[in-house]
């Protein structure tokens, strides 16, 4: 098991899985990802709002990859593990024309800077707003041949913004081509359930991450296994499936539908009795709602009301 580093640049900001790999590792292997901020590095402490509407938008997310995971195959499920995330104190969150959830109310574009101070930032006073990092962006690359943008995510991960993704949690992504093809980037220190004015706090992060590899496994979709580690509140100790629609009902069902199936398959419960669980049990989510046309809804059960499972026992 080899410990490996990984810079940034160069960085791509598409999903294409003609792309040559950066780096080559083992099953077990850690890798120390430097990814910039979402913008690239085109943001900076002190740019004005009209400098934000200057920078080239083509390079938003950047990210920093692909790694090829030797054994890697469609079919396979690759795991990857948070270890640890460091921001670099500071951070952005923007307001653009004809983006964001409100976007008929909020017109003007506006740039807001934050300085990080730990565990905390007091840049917006009076509040007080925890920082706790998290990549938004990990996914390995599609099925189809082609240059996709990185906007809409899918079952192969990509812009989740799922903030359970911080130090302790666990990522769970099917592999669609040899070597699996993983990138991640879009660092946040904070953010909200559903990344309503289109940014979290966006930031430049350090991560390390810990890839495993499960062998011809199906799975349909990113499921997060999030970590009692990440922060002591009710969801951070939790099995969260992650899904992305056009239609928000549709995904919520599909999301509560794939929650229902993981009972079934790893706990032993009947359906009738999974899909009971979950009335009383399941907390749905807007992960983010803000990446028209799709959003992207996030179903979770603590981990305190199951038994304690591998989701992949015996690999």
């Amino acid at each position: 098991m080899t410990e490996h580093m990984l810079s940034a640049e160069p960085t791509h900001s598409v999903w294409d899985r003609s792309l040559p790999p950066r780096l080559r590792i083992e099953p077990g292997d850690t890798v120390a990802f430097e990814c910039a901020d979402a913008s690239g590095g085109q943001v900076r402490p002190g740019m004005t709002t009209g400098e934000l509407l200057a920078i080239d938008r083509t390079r938003i997310h950047a990210l920093t990859g692909p790694v090829w995971v030797e054994g890697a195959e469609p079919g396979d499920v690759l795991q990857i593990e948070v270890l640890a995330t460091r921001h670099g104190g500071w951070g952005w969150s923007s307001v653009i024309e004809g983006l964001g959830f409100l976007k008929n109310r909020f017109h003007e574009p506006y740039l807001f800077h934050w300085q990080l101070d730990g565990e905390s930032t007091s840049s917006l006073a009076p509040a007080v707003v925890p920082v706790r990092p998290f990549l938004g962006v990990m996914g390995v690359a599609r099925a189809s041949d082609g240059a996709f943008r990185t906007r809409p995510p899918g079952p192969f991960g990509g812009n989740l913004d799922v903030r359970e993704l911080c130090a302790g949690s666990r990522l769970y992504l099917p592999v669609f081509n040899h070597g699996a093809l993983f990138s991640c980037g879009d660092g946040h220190a904070a953010q909200g359930d559903g990344e309503v004015c289109i940014n979290g706090i966006e930031c430049p992060l350090d991560v390390t991450l810990r890839f495993h590899l499960h062998k011809k496994q199906p799975l349909a979709g990113s499921i997060v296994e999030a970590s009692e580690v990440v922060a002591p509140d009710s969801s951070a100790d939790a099995w969260v499936v992650v899904e992305t629609g056009t239609d928000l009902a549709d995904a919520a069902r599909t999301a509560t539908g794939r929650m229902i199936d993981l009972l079934v398959s790893r706990w032993g419960f009947s359906e009738i009795h999974a899909y009971i669980l979950c009335s009383v049990a399941l907390k749905l989510r807007l992960s983010q709602v803000v990446n028209e046309p799709v959003s992207t809804v996030s179903a979770a059960l603590s981990k305190q009301i199951l038994p304690d499972r591998e989701l992949f026992p015996g690999q």
